[in-house]
């Protein structure tokens, strides 16, 4: 008994203990506001994983554009709304410039590349990679050629296809993949290419995979989850699989690089690696070479094919929006000659349209998660050095403050009362500050140009009726995609 009795004395003290130890942890002064957390579990149980994106606002319509939550341990501060995002990534863009850390990216990549790297190394790459992208074209002309004739590619794909109906999923992943693979191996690949479409499956399941709620769950004990089965082993297959893909590519690289004339983004890393061969500390090296052409490979891929995958969904459910998209692209190219950049200043309509479709399908409603390099204040609220920040890109492209009616896909959102462009700063579909997309101005090229030529050229039928068709995004993800569907065209 007395045994039985001194180990419930010790049990109740070490509960005491531990709960006495994370009540003084939790309760930091001036943190923003949140639920109340569990000792040891934080809020993981009041959160709903596969609807990550919903529980993350509806914790800023209950506590504000400022509060903070426990993954376990682990503080996570959320932000809802432009002027809190602004705030932060802008105004105190600095502090919050670091990456926060997602358990598989980090297992996948250990902090290197652009993306997912912080602090000096991410400062150097983010700077080598804007110049070199725009030294390969990114914002001029010689790109934009580039685009162009991948888009006569493209259309001679949907050609091929007639009025047979088909999944525009690949050809469209292809057709986009391509454009940056002209930058990073300077080369294309043909359609029917078996290697090259066994990749882009990998990437796309990758994708998906890191997109969903499960992505979440490893996060909350990466170490742990790691040694059992689940898709993130998958994960780590299939960038072991890519990892040997890009070094081929890069031997090849260096077996022809001249120095004096590189041909590619790859060449001018591989120049900096000469160049820097002798600096012990350098970070141009093969981990953040492949890190950074993965990275370069999934934004530039996955997040503009998926775009223009839902955009055409769209422009399926409501045929007059492309009737008049048709009609104002024949008043300024006519069937002559493919849409170019310098048309969009002529296509106010279809401007508001291609920026609707970005601010509709919010492809990355949770945006990737920051964090604090150094211990700092928000709204006067403190938050600790190395707290998580996810900014709900969702709140502000459905902010009903900006645009009116911001579930409803309506062009009108981005038109004034003369039909010309009407910009909006809450238009942030590619993040804003330091850490914004490195590849905005590529995405925003593709999409345009991709998408008027295939409406230039084609009629968009499916087999289903306009009303039918549900422009909702695939439940229970991380990322906002489109539910399947079956295209076929009909030449104009």
């Amino acid at each position: 008994m007395e045994m039985a009795g001194i180990g419930t004395l010790l049990l109740i003290f070490t509960i005491t203990f531990l709960v006495t130890f994370w009540m003084r942890k939790r309760r930091q002064p001036g943190t923003p506001p949140g639920p109340y957390p569990l000792p040891l579990l934080g809020n993981i149980l009041q959160i709903d994983f596969k609807n990550i994106v919903n529980e993350f606002v509806q914790l800023g319509s209950r506590y504000g554009p400022v509060s903070m939550l426990y993954l376990l341990q682990k503080p996570v501060v959320v932000l809802n709304g432009y002027d809190a995002v602004r705030e932060a990534f802008v105004e105190n863009g600095e502090v919050f410039s670091d990456r926060g850390k997602l358990g598989i990216t980090e297992k996948a990549f250990n902090g290197y590349g652009v993306a997912f790297s912080s602090g000096d190394r991410w400062k150097l790459m983010r700077r080598f990679s804007l110049s070199t992208l725009k030294n390969f074209g990114m914002g001029k002309k010689s790109l934009e050629a580039r685009v162009q004739e991948e888009a006569k590619c493209l259309a001679e794909e949907f050609q091929k296809r007639g009025g047979v109906p088909f999944d525009p999923t690949f050809l469209l992943s292809l057709a986009v993949s391509n454009v940056i693979c002209s930058i990073v191996f300077d080369e294309r690949f043909d359609y029917e290419d078996k290697e090259f479409l066994s990749k882009l499956a990998l990437i796309q399941e990758t994708f998906r995979i890191v997109s969903s709620p499960w992505a979440q769950i490893f996060d909350l004990a990466p170490n742990l989850i790691m040694h059992v089965p689940g898709p993130h082993q998958k994960v780590f297959k299939n960038i072991d699989n890519l990892r040997e893909y890009v070094t081929g590519k890069v031997k090849l690289h260096e077996k022809t690089l001249d120095k004096n004339c590189p041909r590619d983004f790859i060449d001018c890393f591989l120049i900096k690696m000469l160049q820097e061969k002798d600096n012990p500390t350098t970070e141009f090296n093969y981990d953040n070479l492949f890190a950074t052409v993965m990275n370069l490979f999934f934004a530039g891929t996955e997040t503009t094919s998926t775009t223009l995958r839902y955009a055409l969904l769209i422009l399926l459910k409501y045929p007059d929006i492309r009737k008049k998209i048709y009609d104002e692209i024949g008043k300024v190219t006519g069937q002559s000659r493919c849409p170019t950049l310098e048309d969009r200043l002529k296509m106010p309509y279809t401007d508001a349209v291609v920026h609707e479709i970005q601010r509709f399908v919010d492809i990355a409603p949770l945006g990737l998660p920051h964090s604090t390099n150094q211990d700092t204040k928000l709204r006067g609220y403190h938050i600790p050095k190395g707290t998580t920040v996810f900014s709900m890109l969702t709140s502000i492209l459905k902010d009903d403050k900006y645009f009116k009616d911001p579930l409803k896909f309506d062009p009108r959102h981005f038109l004034d009362d003369q039909g010309n462009l009407k910009k909006s700063e809450a238009f942030t579909p590619f993040s804003i500050g330091k850490r914004a997309c490195i590849g905005e101005g590529l995405a925003r090229m593709e999409i345009f140009l991709f998408l008027t030529s295939i409406i230039q050229l084609f009629d968009l039928k499916c087999n289903m009726e306009p009303e039918d068709i549900d422009i909702s995004p695939v439940p229970n993800s991380g990322s906002n995609v489109p539910r399947p569907y079956m295209l076929y065209v009909i030449q104009h």
